[in-house]
């Protein structure tokens, strides 16, 4: 850690830091864990990775305010501590807040009540009413996406998913959206969830978006059944009547854009992926 963004920490945390270690799994940024001398745990956030680095001020800045929004909420997010949005400490965007107690998900889940938690945890987050509604949802599966995949196995699927997203999307009530939810952004301890991390795309918009990409990430990382399972109990827990066009958006927006390679691009994800959307289609629901 350079020497001036310790200097910040230490002066946010009022106290000397005493051990850096940089924690796996920062897909955004690079993600480091902060211990003081006072005993004080935290994590800081600096908004390294392109593309989001071009964000780093918008994203940092809503994470923020998500977290001051859920600190009387019984959502397990962390306290935002200190931020610097513009970079001028580090040149990039800087978040410190609380670290929480708990390990990511490993191996297969945290076993086969791990998708009711995760079902129940997205419910209590739409629950949430902040003071002032978050941004639009942004939509990640956009037009210039849809083209064929060399490596689908169902194409008339991804065609018919394309089609459906060309159509007018159906009316929705304006939900606060983790927008991000999914395993990789959980915390456990315990059989339950310790911490919601990550909230740099909160925003306003369909529950069923925020189920749908909770649903493709475990597709794409254990396969459909994990999936289908929290589809089934977050329907059991939301009063808002399933959209499966939101689901296929979701989806495709794993899709990468011309040129560019998937954020998740091995075979095996790349082959669920594919699974995931050629069973979203065949529900014929849409």
């Amino acid at each position: 850690m350079r020497a001036e963004v310790q200097a910040w920490a230490e002066a946010v945390l009022g106290a000397a830091i005493t051990d850096v270690v940089e924690l796996s799994g920062g897909i955004t940024s690079t993600m480091l864990a902060l211990s003081d001398a006072s005993g004080q745990q935290a994590v800081l956030r600096l908004m390294t990775k392109e593309p989001w680095r071009t964000h780093g001020l918008e994203l940092t800045r809503r994470e923020r305010a998500a977290l001051q929004e859920l600190a009387t909420t019984p959502v397990p997010a962390p306290r935002s501590i200190g931020l610097d949005a513009e970079g001028a400490v580090a040149g990039v965007a800087m978040h410190l807040m609380s670290r929480l107690p708990g390990v990511p998900t490993t191996g297969a889940g945290e076993g086969a009540g791990a998708v009711a938690v995760m079902a129940d945890m997205l419910a209590t987050i739409h629950d949430v009413r902040p003071a002032e509604p978050f941004r639009t949802f942004q939509s990640w599966a956009r037009e210039e996406k849809w083209v064929m995949p060399g490596w689908a196995a169902h194409p008339d699927s991804w065609q018919r998913a394309f089609e459906v997203l060309a159509e007018e999307p159906p009316a929705y009530r304006p939900t606060f959206l983790h927008r991000d939810f999914s395993h990789r952004n959980l915390l456990w301890s315990a059989g339950q969830i310790s911490g919601v991390v990550d909230w740099v795309e909160t925003s306003t918009g369909p529950a069923w978006l925020d189920a749908g990409h909770a649903a493709t990430n475990l597709a794409m990382e254990f396969g459909p059944e994990p999936a289908k399972a929290f589809l089934a109990d977050f329907a059991a827990l939301t009063t808002e009547p399933l959209q499966d066009f939101w689901l296929v958006m979701d989806a495709v927006g794993f899709l990468a854009r011309p040129g560019q390679e998937p954020l998740f691009r091995s075979p095996a994800q790349l082959q669920r992926l594919d699974a995931w959307v050629h069973h979203l289609l065949a529900q014929n629901r849409l």
